[in-house]
C-alpha cells in the first residue's frame, strides 16, 4: 500500500509543478537561430523563447523571431503558453521581451535593427508589438545588412 501511496503523490507532484520558464544560458557552440539556421553570436540581441514544456527556441536576431511566428511551426510550438526573453542591447543581461523598449539603428546579427533595452531611456523607443508591426512593414536595416554582406539577390534590387 506505501508503494501505491507514495507513486500517485510522486505523479500528482509531478503533474502539479510549474513550468520553468528562466532565461537559459546560450551554448555558443551548439545554439543555432531556429529560422536562419546561424549560430548565436552575442547575448546582446539574441532571443531565447520557452514553451510550458521547457523546450527552446533560439534566435540570433528579434526579427527572426517575427518571421519564426508567423509559420506552423511555431504555432505549434507556443499553442499553450510561451515566455520570450531576449539580451539587453546595452548589458547582455536577459530581459521579458514583451516588457522590453527597443531602440532602432543597431547594428544587430541579421539587420533588422532593433535592440531590446531594460529601461526607457528616450522618446524614440518602440514596444514589442510595435517593432513586430515595423518588422512586417519592412522598417528594417536590413536591405543594408544584405547589401553589405553580397546577399542581395539579383532580383531584389530596390524591393523592400
Amino acid at each position: 500500500m506505501k508503494k501505491y501511496l507514495i507513486f500517485i503523490l510522486l505523479v500528482l507532484f509531478a503533474c502539479s509543478s510549474q513550468p520553468d520558464y528562466s532565461p537559459r544560458k546560450i551554448n555558443f557552440d551548439r545554439d543555432v537561430c531556429a529560422m536562419c539556421k546561424m549560430g548565436l553570436t552575442d547575448q546582446k540581441y539574441s532571443v531565447q523563447a520557452i514553451n510550458k514544456y521547457g523546450e527552446v527556441m533560439w534566435f540570433d536576431d528579434i526579427g527572426c523571431l517575427f518571421e519564426m511566428m508567423k509559420t506552423g511551426k511555431w504555432k505549434k510550438f507556443a499553442k499553450d503558453s510561451v515566455k520570450i526573453w531576449i539580451g539587453d542591447a546595452e548589458t547582455g543581461k536577459w530581459i521579458d521581451a514583451t516588457k522590453a523598449y527597443y531602440r532602432f539603428g543597431d547594428r544587430t546579427p541579421m539587420g533588422y535593427g532593433y535592440g531590446a533595452l531594460e529601461k526607457n531611456i528616450g522618446d524614440s523607443l518602440f514596444t514589442f508589438e510595435q517593432v513586430r508591426q515595423r518588422i512586417e512593414e519592412g522598417k528594417t536595416m536590413r536591405e543594408e545588412f544584405l547589401k553589405e554582406h553580397n546577399m542581395m539577390k539579383h532580383g531584389d534590387k530596390g524591393k523592400k
